[in-house]
């Protein structure tokens, strides 16, 4: 078998981010709103630079207004995954994007994004399970907000909080309220950090916020003494190399640290991060890795189920999702 066709399960992936340019160009049209700015004249999203992707981002985002646009959105990722093999996925999905932080506004579209994830369920054998999360750039108050959304829909389909945005504003210990407030409602928690932060990024993760999980962390790899307490503490790395490559935090696949953080015994597990962006599929992931460092099916499997183990999801669907991965 083709590594890329090895039934995949993901941990990192921006439910905004993941939209395909065609749904984003064809809900502008629909609503009469000029995107082209955010578009090369091949249809793909066009930005210079991370700070020039958040902006390029968050227009796209400008369109998606509705419950039902994200019924519709959701519908979109989740077809597009399934077609990339992926059986488990957990999206990042923000308030501050579904109803601006408004708890009643949250629950109505949060509502449309279960039901399209059940119909998808039906359609596609695949599982999504949601993951909060607050956006770093928006502010400690703004975070807050998100935060008592997730705790307000804390159950069996939310299932984690975390953040996302740009590690050059604040700390990480700027948002302990909302990581606790997360906590106590049952949530599990990942956060972004060692990606464009460094190493001490990840270590402010573990000390302020007490994660089990960290977006990204390659940066980990400049520090050996933070590289074997991740191994101590079993923390699992959310990583996207395809991401990383294409914002430049390495030159290419060769140069990337995820082989080498995985022969120090770190856990970490693959993913696209936002999949368009980024000129990226599971499939894609999987074929380079294997070009790159010769990941077999062997591999490839023990990477996924490093992932199932990672998933904050219940026992139930751990077990179900085992059997699609272990289906001969």
């Amino acid at each position: 078998m083709n590594v890329a066709d090895l039934p995949k399960i993901e941990l990192h992936l921006h439910h905004e981010g993941a939209a395909p340019p065609a749904f984003i160009r064809q809900l502008a049209h629909e609503k009469r709103i000029d995107l082209s700015g955010i578009f090369k004249p091949d249809g793909s999203y066009d930005f210079r630079d991370f700070a020039h992707f958040l902006s390029v981002y968050e227009a796209a985002c400008e369109v998606l207004k509705t419950p039902e646009d994200f019924r519709r959105l959701t519908l979109a990722i989740l077809e597009e995954s399934a077609e990339n093999g992926v059986v488990y996925t957990e999206t990042f999905l923000s308030p501050d994007f579904c109803g601006g932080g408004d708890l009643a506004a949250w629950k109505d579209y949060l509502n449309a994004i279960q039901d399209a994830a059940d119909e998808a369920e039906r359609k596609y054998d695949i599982t999504l399970r949601g993951v909060v999360t607050c956006v770093r750039h928006f502010g400690p108050e703004q975070a807050k907000r998100s935060a008592y959304c997730a705790a307000e829909t804390a159950g069996d389909w939310v299932t984690g909080f975390g953040m996302g945005g740009n590690e050059s504003i604040g700390a990480q210990g700027d948002y302990n309220w909302a990581f606790d407030c997360a906590r106590e409602a049952g949530l599990r928690l990942t956060t972004h950090a060692g990606e464009f932060g460094g190493p001490e990024s990840v270590r402010d993760a573990i000390r302020h916020l007490d994660v089990e999980r960290i977006g990204h962390g390659v940066r980990a790899i400049e520090d050996p003494d933070l590289v074997g307490e991740l191994v101590d503490r079993g923390i699992t790395l959310e990583v996207c190399p395809g991401s990383n490559v294409v914002l430049g935090l390495f030159p290419n696949f060769y140069a990337h640290p995820i082989a080498r953080l995985r022969d120090a015994g770190v856990k970490v597990t693959i993913s696209t991060d936002d999949p368009p962006f980024f000129h990226t599929t599971m499939r894609r992931e999987y074929e380079m890795l294997n070009k790159a460092f010769g990941w077999d099916d062997e591999d490839f499997t023990a990477l996924n189920k490093t992932a199932l183990d990672a998933a904050f999801c219940d026992d139930a669907t751990r077990e179900n999702i085992l059997k699609r991965l272990e289906k001969p």
